[in-house]
């Protein structure tokens, strides 16, 4: 009879609810297989490593996003990868941020990094968009800057004259995705110590991070 009763309690976890979604995790990027490694996608990237360590496949559309949700630390996490393209960033932020009424400072945003050498990672808990315009288009919507953002460095324009929008959609040189994939497979780690608080803790640790 006890085995019952054990069964019983394992149905009924199994089929409880889901706790409610408090927190979001967006990676910036551009949809469509012809951008799949470029500069402007790290943060696409980074969240399937994510996605990956979590056991998820962000592969449901909502929020003009792909989505997925898991729970990090008792944490119930969105996981996004907005498929506005990247100047419209924002549209797909908020509409998540308002359904499940989520603050700024909930919403985990990872992106690409053109002022950082490939593979260096930059933590922040809020700032300008710093020309990143996914990032400046979730400011705009969310009306704050007040959101942790996590950078990952994907090296710098070769010239000054060197066009902006060539170089971010421009393929990851294969001798640079050694340090680029590196410093994507760290994400996880980051994201847990954000979520339960400690961005501080993320920042000494991994701020100034070169992959290798």
């Amino acid at each position: 009879m006890a085995n019952i009763f054990d069964l019983f309690k394992k149905i009924e976890k199994e089929s409880a609810p889901a706790a409610p979604v408090t927190h979001i995790v967006c990676g910036l990027g551009n949809p469509g297989d012809k951008y799949v490694c470029t500069r402007h996608n790290a943060g696409f990237v980074a969240l399937d490593y994510l996605a990956k360590e979590m056991g998820v496949t962000c592969n449901k559309i909502k929020f003009k996003a792909l989505t997925g949700e898991c729970t990090i630390n008792g944490v119930r996490v969105l996981l996004m990868k907005p498929q506005t393209y990247m100047n419209a960033s924002g549209e797909a932020v908020s509409e998540a941020a308002a359904f499940y009424k989520i603050p700024a400072e909930n919403i985990i945003v990872i992106s690409d990094d053109i002022m950082q050498n490939i593979g260096r990672l930059r933590i922040r808990k809020s700032g300008s968009a710093g020309g990143q315009k996914g990032l400046k288009s979730i400011i705009e919507h969310l009306k704050t800057e007040n959101f942790p953002r996590i950078r990952i460095g994907v090296g710098q324009k070769p010239t000054p004259e060197y066009d902006l929008a060539d170089w971010v959609l421009g393929k990851i040189p294969k001798e640079d995705e050694s340090a680029y994939f590196a410093a994507c497979k760290q994400i996880p780690d980051i994201v847990a110590l954000l979520l339960k608080g400690d961005t501080d803790g993320a920042m000494c640790k991994y701020n100034g991070f070169v992959g290798k």
